[in-house]
Parts: C-alpha cells; structure tokens; sequence
C-alpha cells in the first residue's frame, strides 16, 4: 500500500489519481512524434515519448512506446536518466555540420528563455 503525496490517506500503488482528494499520483510529461511519411512501414504510426518526473531517481525515466492507428502501443522501452541524456546527445546537431539561419534564430531564443 501507498499513501498520497497531497493528503496521506492510504491507496493502491497502481493508482494514477488519489481517490480521495483527487491529487495525482504520477507527475509525467507526454509528447507525440508522427512517422515519417514517406516510410510504408511507418503509416499510421506515432511514437510516444513519456518523461515520468517521481521524486526518487526510480521513479523518474523516460518511456518511448510504437503507436499504431487504432491507438494499442505495440512495443515500449524505457530509459534512465543516464540513458535518456546519452540519446539527447545522440540526437543533438551533429559536430561540424552548417546550420541554417533559421536553426541559429531558434538556438538564440532558446539560450535566452
């Protein structure tokens, strides 16, 4: 058994939401990625990506799952926080590569907010 973050009473762990104040259970942000669209084997497909923010470093990953059109996840993974700052490297700008005007716009404002 649990107990709520807000107000103490005791809960089931799996619970998302206190059923007794209302308070959320799990703190997490969620975001969608279409698939390329011109890739056949991506049609209809999405990628959901899930950075769940829990106060123990147990609890905080990030989860990325397949979406299919009729909105089931077809497969899921997740990543620690090690794992999730390796990949950010991996997706960053790669080194030496010309950027363009609008990308340096988009890092100024970035650097600024």
């Amino acid at each position: 058994m649990a107990s709520c973050r807000n107000c103490g009473c005791t809960l089931e762990a799996a619970f998302r939401f206190c059923p007794w104040c209302a308070a959320p259970q799990r703190q997490k942000l969620v975001e969608f990625f279409r698939a390329h669209p011109l890739l056949e084997r991506g049609a209809g497909r999405a990628l959901r990506v899930s950075r769940y923010l829990g106060p123990t470093a147990e609890e905080r990953h990030v989860r990325f799952s397949v979406w299919s059109e009729d909105g089931s996840a077809e497969a899921a993974v997740s990543l620690d926080e090690r794992e999730a700052q390796r990949l950010r490297g991996f997706l960053a700008e790669p080194p030496g590569r010309a950027r363009s005007p609008l990308d340096q716009v988009a890092e100024l404002f970035r650097l600024r907010g």
